[in-house]
């Protein structure tokens, strides 16, 4: 069942406006996310539009569902920002906004009038958020980066060899995505900053030292010290033995982590006998002898069905999951429930499906009011709001 977008925004970053120009996933995700908390977002496009306008299966023209993934609750407008006069609009518009989220290398953003010195000095109050592959201070800086790159430079690639026996970059955007979050993060923490002290400022996130603190949270290991007191890598993680397991009919994650719950698992399955072995009995033996803590898992649970595994394991509050296709997720009885999937009428499109915002609040919920936009939908729109006679290039 269709159901009807929001009637406008309702998050906490309502009032706020940001000015995206991004393209891709890292900017265009970070924006959408600010959007999704209310946010008046103004993704601003040059001509041809975001590339990710032209990838995925599509009903019209300019809205690849690639796009849609991470363009919903904003507005289009279209400048050129090689063109003075187009660059003069958007000036106006920065002048009146409360973010500036950009993807542009150093270099490139001072030319076509993204720079933060300039832009701040016409409006103290902005927050001027730069989405960039590498820090500017270092060697790297100014290179171009996407996501298989960062994730080679961060050794996530390289974490994969435990499975495959060769760097193998993640079957996903990885790098990006975790990137976004941390940029829409900082956003929001500047604006909180701002409303304490009235005072704008410059925000950097950088794709390649997000993903290696990333990365390292837990594989810093013995390197925590210096001089390092172990090597890199936390064994219980990277593993090959960590995995999905089959049953009779299926494949299932089953994680029993606390002592009581291995305890519990091993009492339901008639093994009481397995807590008895040293290399069982406590959370710290399991830590030195992992392939062989999996190895046992394995085993056992190809003696059942998905089905006998979560009805002996759900009562017992042992964490457990059946492993999902992508195409599970549209009709996963827990998304359902919570209204997850929203299916809204596009007026040329037909049915969109949408997942919502996943973050509840009770106050001020997070919510979906705009479609993604077309290419230029809203230019006129916003022109007119800033009072600007000039007609765009575009």
């Amino acid at each position: 069942m269709t159901r009807e977008l929001a009637p406008g925004p309702t998050g906490p970053l309502t009032g706020i406006r940001v000015v995206e120009c991004a393209s891709i996933v890292l900017g265009p995700m970070a924006a959408q996310m600010l959007a999704d908390m209310g946010a008046d977002v103004v993704k601003v496009e040059p001509p041809e539009g975001d590339l990710t306008r032209r990838i995925g299966p599509r009903r019209s023209e300019g809205m690849g569902s690639f796009f849609l993934s991470n363009n919903r609750n904003k507005r289009s407008v279209v400048l050129d920002l090689k063109d003075p006069g187009d660059r003069e609009v958007f000036g106006t518009l920065v002048d009146g906004a409360d973010v500036l989220l950009h993807s542009v290398r150093t270099p490139a953003a001072e030319r076509l009038g993204l720079g933060y010195a300039e832009l701040a000095r016409r409006n103290p109050g902005l927050v001027h958020c730069q989405v960039t592959g590498f820090a500017d201070e270092g060697p790297y800086g100014g290179r171009a980066a996407y996501d298989d790159v960062i994730q080679s430079l961060s050794g996530l690639a390289m974490l994969q060899t435990v499975v495959t026996g060769v760097p193998r970059y993640m079957p996903a955007i990885f790098a990006d995505k975790v990137t976004a979050v941390h940029a829409a993060f900082a956003v929001a923490a500047a604006l909180v900053y701002r409303g304490l002290t009235g005072q704008g400022q410059q925000v950097v996130v950088p794709m390649f030292e997000t993903m290696t603190g990333f990365n390292l949270q837990e594989h810093i290991w013995g390197h925590a010290f210096e001089p390092p007191i172990g090597p890199m890598g936390y064994e219980p993680v990277s593993t090959a033995a960590r995995r999905p397991f089959p049953t009779l009919d299926g494949f299932v994650s089953m994680l029993p982590y606390s002592d009581s719950q291995w305890r519990r698992f091993f009492t339901l399955i008639g093994r009481d006998d397995v807590m008895a072995d040293e290399r069982f009995a406590t959370f710290a033996a399991r830590q030195q002898h992992v392939p062989l803590v999996w190895g046992e898992i394995a085993h056992q649970l190809t003696l059942r069905t998905n089905a006998d595994w979560m009805a002996l394991l759900e009562p017992e509050d042992i964490p457990f999951a059946v492993v999902n296709t992508l195409e599970d997720l549209t009709c996963d009885p827990h998304l359902v429930a919570t209204d997850f999937w929203q299916l809204i009428e596009d007026p040329v499109d037909g049915v969109r499906r949408l997942p919502s915002p996943a973050t509840r609040m009770s106050a001020t919920p997070p919510a979906v009011h705009r479609l993604p936009p077309r290419l230029g939908e809203h230019t006129a729109e916003v022109l007119a709001e800033l009072g600007v006679q000039h007609v765009p290039t575009a």
